[in-house]
């Protein structure tokens, strides 16, 4: 499993202004718009992640994601998977095509959307939300590390704020102390 090699670029905006975390809009994998907001009723925590189906942490990925969501989504638990199709074109289908491929390759459940660029001129504004509340990913002047690849996954309170950030290559089960953490907190 693997990559070449992870990006290491960074982006500079004119502005990091975006609008309130539940406020941002996203397009559904069915093309409905939605706002965050609609996915933080009686939730306490979002993992937040890119995907795509022809990369090599895909099984990992989507099999533990689904293993996760099925444990904690009546616990308080949310997971939002977004298509990115910028690295080295790994998510080049359409999206009716995704939904298929990741309901009858993994069964997933949890919400998944359209596909969105998370990285440059047109990084969607949920990406520049979550980039610029971490501090690995916000170096200041209006810069913004790149998301590396596939699978970066991002641990979301109900405020917008990234709890913490998981790499491509770390599996989601890594993340159960801390889901169960945050999980317990009021």
């Amino acid at each position: 499993m693997g990559c070449l090699s992870f990006k290491t670029s960074n982006d500079t905006f004119e502005s990091l202004e975006t609008k309130p975390f539940e406020e941002i809009t996203v397009i559904d994998i069915d093309g409905n718009i939605k706002k965050i907001g609609n996915y933080l009723t009686n939730k306490k925590l979002l993992i937040i992640v890119n995907t795509a189906s022809f990369c090599g942490y895909t099984k990992p990925n989507y099999t533990q994601l689904v293993d996760l969501y099925n444990k904690y989504k009546d616990k308080g638990l949310e997971i939002l998977g977004f298509p990115c199709n910028q690295f080295y074109a790994q998510e080049s289908r359409p999206e009716e095509d995704i939904k298929l491929f990741v309901k009858s390759n993994f069964n997933v459940e949890f919400p998944m959307f359209s596909k969105i660029d998370v990285n440059g001129e047109f990084t969607h504004e949920l990406f520049i939300n979550l980039k610029k509340s971490h501090p690995y990913f916000n170096i200041g002047n209006n810069q913004l590390r790149s998301v590396p690849w596939n699978f970066t996954k991002f641990l979301v309170n109900t405020k917008g704020e990234v709890c913490n950030y998981f790499s491509p290559d770390t599996e989601p089960n890594t993340m159960i102390a801390e889901i169960d953490k945050y999980l317990k907190e009021d």
